[in-house]
């Protein structure tokens, strides 16, 4: 018979993996499961009723948290001349042409968390797409990453405030982090609430019976708490 550690019994004192929570008593228990030596991310997991195969049901999108994701988002921005100004202006980290395309090329740098693009350097950006496909970090025109000159310092400044891109996986779930452990149970509330109202607002209009079939909140190293999704969903559409 295989062991249970003593991290997961303590869990399993804590979470019923059997219930379903109101929002309220899930993020409730964040601090009880949050156990270690570091700020852990808050991570959810909603369950859709779409073939993300079919490409009419395919889920894809950004929203702006309310409470920001609780971190320094490090940006990167492909711009040149006044474009690149004013995304160092609005607080981009890292900012250029070919320099940082070569860099990435060259050495796989990838020391940051989001990436930008004018619309005229993709390109140049595309030949990076082995690189950056894959740790999720490619621009994208479909999640708002790929903009004119002109939208460039607004989206760095979504970005830096919290925004958060996601994609619907294989298997018609969706991942994104709402924040950190530390943050109060009433922020977590509204950033999970947020991404709800987004995800709902995108429903395909081919997508057939219950559209969100679960809602599952996790730290990094703790157990996943589900959520009682009808709840959750009512309660995103009342705080449009």
């Amino acid at each position: 018979m295989a062991k249970i550690g003593k991290r997961y019994a303590a869990f399993q004192t804590h979470v019923d993996a059997a219930k379903r929570y109101s929002i309220d008593e899930g993020l409730g228990l964040i601090p009880a499961v949050a156990t270690a030596k570091f700020d852990e991310s808050v991570d959810v997991a909603v369950r859709l009723g779409v073939n993300p195969r079919q490409a009419d049901q395919m889920v894809r999108g950004s929203v702006s948290l309310p409470h920001g994701v609780g971190k320094n988002v490090r940006v990167l921005v492909f711009a040149e001349g006044d474009a690149a100004e004013a995304a160092r202006e609005a607080g981009a980290e890292f900012v250029g042409s070919d320099d940082i395309v070569n860099k990435i090329q060259k050495e796989g740098w990838v020391d940051f968390d989001k990436a930008v693009a004018v619309r005229s350097m993709m390109a140049k950006v595309g030949r990076l797409g082995r690189v950056l496909g894959p740790r999720g970090l490619m621009p994208n025109p479909k999640d708002g990453s790929v903009v004119g000159p002109e939208d460039i310092a607004r989206v760095v400044r979504e970005v830096k405030a919290g925004r958060v891109d996601f994609r619907v996986e294989r298997a018609g779930i969706v991942h994104a982090s709402v924040g950190k452990a530390s943050m109060s149970a009433d922020e977590l509330r509204d950033n999970v609430l947020a991404l709800i109202r987004e995800l709902v607002r995108l429903k395909p209009a081919s997508a057939k019976g219950t559209y969100v079939r679960g809602i599952t909140v996790s730290t990094t190293m703790g157990p996943g708490i589900r959520l009682d999704s009808n709840e959750t969903v009512r309660l995103a559409q009342e705080s449009r």
